[in-house]
């Protein structure tokens, strides 16, 4: 069951000052492709499953789903200070789910949710912060550059055998010309160190709306000609394919840390379905019992 979870975001990547390393060096992440027929079954079974940890101090991750890029695919991830983090964090998990549906339930709804999946992986990513570029400097600022995203574009970046301090190098390059542009966004990037094949990098914007990805810069307008070259040489050399998608969160199948939640909560925090499942329960039976006074 633990090969099942878990995952955390988005989306989020480099290695910064110290006191952003207390948001964890690690990003467990886990994706999943859903059978098109079963995505709402799906979305039922991961609400409850959400809100069985948020319910009972279980896990935490952030659950974003594709609007540009593989079809009904889905991506979680959640922070992790370490390895042995991962473990601690899988029996959090699972100690959450045994006592929202107790020790039958708990396989029955796993098994659910893996009868929906055409696909599933996982992959344990290394935050980036010395290639990131305007990235927050604390955990306050971290909190708040999450809790105000509502998507996140990735781009998955495969990079040559023995071209990788090539590419770091020109990721410092850019980080440098970034920070001095005062149109350029947060750009967080982590590496892939575990379930991933070849030397891979994720390089991801977290942004409130779709439409701000419109006032970003051109790596052009970034770097200017000359930059620009080395850039398109560089990528050339080292860079052997890249993948992009576009994904949006989905508060409801999500469960954040409480200080993320904290600054957005009419965004992060669903209504329990347990009120929602008692609203639903009045409803059907009002009609029964005017149908009894008729």
């Amino acid at each position: 069951m633990r090969k099942l979870f878990w995952a955390a975001l988005f989306a989020v990547w480099l290695i910064a000052p110290l006191a952003l390393q207390a948001q964890g060096d690690y990003l467990d992440v886990y994706i999943v492709q859903v059978k098109p027929d079963k995505v709402a079954e799906f979305e039922s079974v991961a609400r409850k499953i959400s809100d069985a940890n948020r319910r009972n101090n279980g896990d935490n991750w952030l659950t974003a789903e594709s609007m540009y890029g593989e079809a009904d695919t889905y991506m979680f991830t959640s922070g992790r200070k370490d390895y042995a983090d991962v473990d601690k964090a899988n029996d959090t998990f699972m100690a959450a789910i045994h006592k929202a549906f107790g020790n039958e339930g708990a396989p029955k709804i796993l098994n659910e949710w893996e009868s929906c999946l055409a696909s599933s992986r996982t992959e344990l990513r290394k935050r980036r912060w010395d290639l990131s570029r305007k990235a927050p400097t604390d955990p306050e600022g971290y909190a708040k550059l999450i809790s105000e995203s509502r998507v996140l574009r990735t781009i998955a970046v495969h990079v040559r055998p023995g071209h990788v301090p090539e590419f770091e190098d020109l990721l410092k390059q850019i980080k440098a010309a970034s920070e001095q542009n005062p149109n350029t966004g947060p750009v967080l990037v982590s590496e892939v160190i575990e379930g991933g094949k070849g030397n891979m990098f994720y390089v991801s914007y977290l942004r409130n709306s779709l439409g701000a990805f419109d006032s970003t810069p051109s790596m052009h307008e970034v770097l200017g000609d000359e930059g620009y070259k080395k850039y398109v040489q560089i990528s050339a050399d080292a860079i052997e394919g890249t993948e992009s998608r576009i994904l949006r969160f989905d508060p409801e199948l999500s469960n954040p840390p409480q200080e993320i939640v904290a600054m957005a909560p009419d965004f992060w925090q669903p209504k329990p379905m347990v009120a929602e499942h008692a609203k639903a329960k009045t409803k059907a039976v009002e009609p029964a019992a005017e149908r009894t006074k008729q």
